[in-house]
């Protein structure tokens, strides 16, 4: 016990303050959503398009960037022969509908609407959240990533909002993964098992458009094929604090 204690006063306060202070610092890699440089953009080149291995640069929509099939890999950047592409370094791209993921491709200000619930379930949940997380065919990044949020640097507890075993005991679904065949039934029948009002989250490109797996006969294109869903949280996968901001703008908790 003593070792215990004289451990804690050396480690001391390791929970981060956000997002009473200022956001933990993002790593030098850290991709936020791509940014395309008009001035430098040659019309007609389409090198972007072809690279993007989802279709996030649609040549159908040449001002379009779509955050929900966007990967933020490095491929329309690595391809782009004038380095017409970057990244900004936004974490905030959490949107409470699918088309709010539909944003321009040169703007690098956010124009998602972060919208959180309406009043009245802002105040029967916006103090206690209980999510049952339902990985539908999921590589384990994004469960990764929600997971981490539980650790004593991010502490999510102290917002009210935790991971829960049963459906039977929770507010809502946080989903990852494209929703395989095998996973559709299952999450349907998680779905059913919750108490009105109920919420559900699609973490991930995967869960959201189906990702790199959108179009196969072996997954459903992401959980909205099956449930409705009420936050989309972009990214492969998103960030920790791209999720807990998603989280804590839903149930009202920052503006």
């Amino acid at each position: 016990m003593i070792q215990e204690i004289v451990a804690r006063v050396q480690q001391k306060h390791r929970t981060m303050r956000y997002p009473d202070g200022a956001p933990p610092p993002l790593p030098d890699r850290f991709r936020g959503r791509p940014v395309v440089d008009p001035a430098r953009c040659v019309a007609g080149c389409h090198a972007c398009e072809t690279a993007c291995p989802t279709g996030a640069l649609a040549a159908a929509a040449p001002d379009i960037l779509d955050l929900g099939k966007c990967l933020f890999c490095p491929e329309c950047a690595a391809a782009c022969p004038r380095q017409a592409i970057s990244y900004a370094a936004n974490y905030q791209l959490a949107a409470r509908e699918r088309a709010d993921l539909l944003v321009s491709r040169e703007r690098e200000a956010i124009e998602i609407k972060r919208a959180a619930l309406d009043d009245a379930l802002r105040r029967l949940l916006g103090r206690s959240l209980k999510l049952r997380q339902v990985s539908a065919g999921g590589c384990n990044a994004c469960e990764a990533d929600s997971n981490v949020l539980t650790t004593v640097g991010w502490d999510l507890s102290r917002f009210g909002i935790q991971f829960v075993a049963s459906p039977r005991h929770a507010d809502g679904l946080l989903v990852t993964g494209p929703v395989s065949q095998n996973m559709a039934l299952a999450l349907k029948k998680t779905y059913d098992a919750l108490s009105e009002p109920r919420l559900v989250i699609a973490v991930g490109a995967c869960a959201i458009s189906g990702g790199v797996f959108a179009g196969r006969p072996e997954v459903g294109n992401g959980a909205s094929s099956v449930v409705p869903v009420d936050l989309h949280v972009p990214g492969c996968p998103p960030h920790p604090l791209t999720i807990l901001d998603g989280l804590l703008r839903l149930i009202g908790r920052v503006q």
